[in-house]
């Protein structure tokens, strides 16, 4: 099954390059996430991050 990506691809932090291939069509935090969700009368949905341990993610 070949996975598209999202508009994740083009970013070049890891945290969000990870999520890259998600089936969800993420926004970075910008004013067109804010237009596109006025637009849609839809909530914002906000993701800070999360601890993990820093070994797991070096590459």
């Amino acid at each position: 099954m070949d996975k598209k990506p999202n508009r994740l691809i083009n970013e070049k932090s890891p945290y969000l390059l990870q999520h890259a291939y998600n089936p969800i069509d993420w926004y970075t935090w910008s004013v067109e996430a804010f237009e596109q969700a006025k637009k849609e009368d839809k909530p914002i949905f906000l993701s800070i991050g999360y601890g993990v341990c820093h070994w797991c993610h070096v590459h």
